[in-house]
């Protein structure tokens, strides 16, 4: 979960708002929606055990249009953008480190085929690195804060209240949520996890807990600890607050931290991702090459590598922000009501969900309240959305068609 999108969002989202107070107060919600996704979702893993994520669920829980439309969504939004995202960002930060004169496109594309390889031969190696990783990502994000709240700031001078503008809001919404969107990586390989219906739940919900207090310590590090006129609109936020905080060795520590978040970030999607496209290769709705080979979706990692170095070469990172947050909105929105359904079909005996109606209710309601908002401000990456939604509808005859025949 701790990705790219967190060492961005705020400087962007400072310089659209204009408020500490309201940035800050968009992490705080983005949590409190990421727990109530992740509840959610934990009563979905219950009912319906296995991989594949939100492809999984729609194409069991409503049609199988669905579930592919919610697999193509995943290929190039939900994996595919984020770790071209994640991989963008490393260079601001990982190449002044070690006076590294490469492009950007050139280090992502190091980066993304290195997480590939990682991956792409055994299940268990791959594993426990990424642990390893996520581990070392934690101490050191514990050390940042630790720091920050203990040097503290001396932001300058008086803050000019901005009026509140809700689709300016939506759209920090936005960004914060793909910031959390990791919450459900669980469920994308929920096969390969001991006792899946206990702790691929159990997992969502305690890792969407601590990202959630990481994330608001983060941020208020982040947001407090220099000028509102150094931090508005930077990308490399991090950076500058660490440099205000404690000069050029705390900027490198910082550094070393984001560039190590990033790479855990870009191996965990690399991981991940693959196994949707490989559940939707075995149920004929994707060409078969990329089903599971001896445990590993080898040719789906390498798709989804070649897929993600694409990207790097032709997008910005705000622009990545924009298009990754509205979409996998509107994925996550329909899986969740996907559970209602559900639970109105066969009833609470076998579709117990803690806090119904208002926990799935809630986040389907809000997501979609944010979309709306997102939209009034940004109409061009809403339209490409929902174009990459309509343009899967043609493939998923193509395809089933070729499977049947």
């Amino acid at each position: 979960m701790v990705g790219a999108a967190v060492f961005t969002s705020s400087g962007l989202a400072l310089g659209d708002l204009g408020s500490r107070e309201l940035v800050l107060l968009a992490w705080i919600v983005g949590g409190a929606l990421a727990m109530l996704g992740a509840l959610s979702y934990a009563a979905l893993a219950r009912r319906m055990p296995g991989s594949g994520g939100e492809y999984h669920y729609l194409t069991r829980g409503l049609h199988p249009l669905a579930g592919f439309l919610a697999g193509w969504v995943s290929l190039l939004v939900g994996f595919t953008a984020p770790i071209a995202l994640a991989a963008h960002a490393m260079h601001g930060y990982l190449a002044p480190l070690m006076g590294l004169e490469v492009s950007r496109e050139a280090l992502a594309t190091a980066v993304i085929v290195s997480a590939g390889v990682m991956h792409g031969f055994r299940v268990h190696g791959g594993a426990w690195l990424q642990t390893l990783v996520v581990g070392l990502k934690l101490v050191l994000i514990a050390g940042f804060v630790a720091v920050g709240l203990s040097v503290g700031g001396a932001p300058a001078g008086p803050v000019v209240a901005e009026p509140f503008d809700a689709p300016s809001f939506a759209r920090t919404l936005v960004w914060v949520s793909l910031s959390y969107s990791g919450w459900n990586a669980a469920v994308y390989v929920a096969a390969e996890v001991r006792d899946p219906a206990r702790n691929v739940g159990r997992a969502m919900i305690l890792g969407t807990a601590l990202v959630a207090v990481v994330y608001v310590a983060m941020n208020f590090v982040f947001l407090y600890s220099a000028p509102v006129e150094e931090l508005a609109g930077q990308e490399a936020i991090a950076a500058v607050v660490a440099e205000n905080l404690g000069g050029s060795w705390l900027r490198d520590m910082v550094a070393v931290l984001v560039a190590i978040a990033l790479f855990s970030s870009v191996s965990a999607m690399v991981m991940a991702g693959p196994r949707v496209y490989a559940r939707m290769a075995e149920d004929g709705v994707f060409p078969r090459v990329f089903d599971l080979r001896r445990g590993v979706p080898s040719a789906a990692i390498a798709l989804q590598v070649a897929l993600a170095v694409a990207i790097v070469w032709v997008t910005t990172l705000q622009g990545l922000l924009d298009y990754c947050g509205f979409t996998l909105s509107l994925s996550t929105a329909a899986t969740v009501a996907v559970l209602m359904l559900l639970r109105r079909r066969e009833g609470p005996g076998r579709v117990p969900v803690p806090g119904y109606p208002w926990v799935p209710l809630c986040y389907v309601v809000a997501t979609l309240a944010i979309g709306v908002f997102f939209a009034a401000r940004d109409l061009e990456n809403t339209a490409l959305g929902l174009g990459t939604v309509v343009v899967g509808v043609p493939l998923y005859f193509i395809w089933r068609g070729r499977a049947a025949s």
